[in-house]
């Protein structure tokens, strides 16, 4: 007897070795957008669950950003429901204009409901669609923002309540499992859209490949792990590194100095955020500015932030601060 399909069982596969670290009884979610990837994964989860005598369900956000958003949002959820899954919920969400562009405000709107959602039934982790293309894709973003190994470090498999089983595994997988499995998918014409950011990328990306070679994609997302492990270990040394620093308000100029710089930069993205920076609104450029206040003092006056915040050096000690406003 035959077995499944590769691209079925691959996605199968990632999807299992997610699972095991769930007890028995456990709910896990899909967040399912109707699209190939998330209807792949939302397959392999209504299979493998009952196998691991494990509960599965699935949550469609409509963003209410296309006239036929809501009709998408239920085709999505029938198919789901077909495919086995209950509980099935659409949470229709608001996405609020932001400095930061329609896609994070997409995403942050998306991430919050689907938070609130898992909270509501109890489940124990929401699995996220997202693949190796979206990976290599993620580091070429990162590049273009200049801002580090963190930026370069792409998304985690898991981060909190959210897992990504399929991070390993090509877009070309997750369109063969659906036609193998006979599954319609939606195409989103959002991902055509070169207004968009991250469709910029996956066109730079199909281009580059078609020039270097089909595997490009592949090492960026590599890189992307070995980047992560790193900046992951920084984090925890400049974590540590902070603790004894003291208020914002306060900061010891010569503590600082004594760090080495691949701490005291995290350190400066770290007081930032205390301070009340947005996170991920400290570029390169504001850490580098930062950093001359310890570097190369000459008496320049108070920096700025997004916040808004005020950074300044008063003697030995470094101030952040709210930015006074004019008036």
């Amino acid at each position: 007897m035959s077995g499944p399909d590769p691209a079925v069982a691959a996605t199968r596969l990632a999807v299992r070795e997610c699972l095991v670290e769930f007890d028995e009884g456990d709910l896990v979610l899909v967040g399912c957008s109707g699209g190939q990837d998330s209807l792949a994964l939302a397959a392999a989860l209504a299979f493998e669950a009952p196998r691991l005598r494990l509960r599965a369900g699935a949550l469609v956000v409509d963003h209410n950003l296309q006239a036929s958003s809501a009709v998408v949002a239920g085709q999505a959820a029938r198919r789901c429901t077909e495919l086995g899954l209950d509980p099935v919920d659409i949470l229709v969400v608001r996405v609020a204009a932001s400095g930061d562009g329609p896609e994070a405000a997409a995403r942050n709107a998306r991430l919050e409901a689907l938070e609130g959602a898992a909270a509501r039934h109890g489940a124990a982790a929401v699995l996220l669609g997202h693949t190796r293309d979206d990976q290599a894709e993620q580091v070429l973003l990162g590049l273009a923002r200049g801002s580090g190994a963190r930026s370069l470090s792409g998304m985690p498999r898991r981060r909190g309540l959210f897992h990504r089983p399929l991070l390993g595994i090509p877009r070309a997988t997750t369109q063969a499992a659906c036609q193998a499995q006979r599954i319609e998918v939606w195409r989103d014409p959002m991902n055509e859209d070169p207004s968009f950011r991250r469709v910029r990328a996956r066109r730079l990306l199909r281009s580059v490949e078609a020039d270097l070679g089909p595997g490009f994609g592949a090492a960026l997302a590599r890189s992307a792990d070995l980047l992560r492990e790193d900046a992951d270990y920084l984090d925890e040394r400049a974590a540590a590194a902070r603790a004894p620093l003291g208020m914002i308000s306060e900061i010891s100029v010569a503590a600082l100095d004594e760090l080495p710089r691949p701490i005291r930069t995290r350190i400066w993205r770290l007081l930032a955020v205390e301070a009340g920076a947005p996170l991920g609104s400290v570029t390169a450029a504001h850490v580098e500015s930062l950093d001359t206040l310890i570097t190369a003092w000459h008496g320049q006056g108070p920096l700025h932030l997004p916040g808004p915040i005020q950074v300044r050096r008063d003697g030995g000690r470094i101030v952040l601060e709210p930015a006074r406003r004019p008036g």
